[in-house]
């Protein structure tokens, strides 16, 4: 997938960092669409982008900015007159929520990971136990040991 010269037309007057807009500019808007539409195209990994669309992780980030501003998916909207971009910005808008609900899972599990260690007591990494208590079994016996009446 890639814009054709028309699309861009179209597209230009609407994205966010053009000359006028308050703030950053964007290099090449037209180029980092390219790249976000290769990524979608190729299901590739980001970092397997390649050195002419510029630095993979500069243009991943500048994706996130945007997917979390919902940029994507009001371009979708605003493409009602042309079907094809209109596609392109939708699988655009999928791979993004895929991509924030892999964040979402990511802080989740490591929101739980935190809660589970200091359940066993861990702060930083280390047990509070001595170093003469077998920490493999410790963790099972006290899971056991808590479901038995006293």
């Amino acid at each position: 997938m890639k814009l054709l010269d028309s699309q861009w037309q179209k597209l230009e007057p609407l994205l966010i960092g053009k000359q006028g807009d308050p703030g950053a500019k964007g290099r090449d808007n037209r180029l980092f669409i390219d790249a976000v539409l290769w990524i979608i195209s190729s299901k590739s990994i980001w970092r397997s982008l390649p050195a002419e669309f510029g630095k993979w992780n500069t243009t991943y980030m500048r994706f996130r900015r945007w997917n979390e501003c919902d940029v994507w998916r009001q371009l979708e909207q605003g493409m009602y007159d042309d079907p094809l971009l209109k596609s392109m910005f939708h699988e655009i808008v999928e791979y993004g929520d895929r991509q924030t609900g892999r964040i979402r899972q990511r802080l989740a599990r490591r929101a739980n990971k935190v809660v589970y260690n200091s359940s066993l007591g861990k702060v930083g990494g280390a047990r509070k136990n001595s170093p003469g208590v077998d920490e493999s079994t410790s963790h099972w016996v006290g899971l056991v040991m808590r479901g038995l009446p006293v």
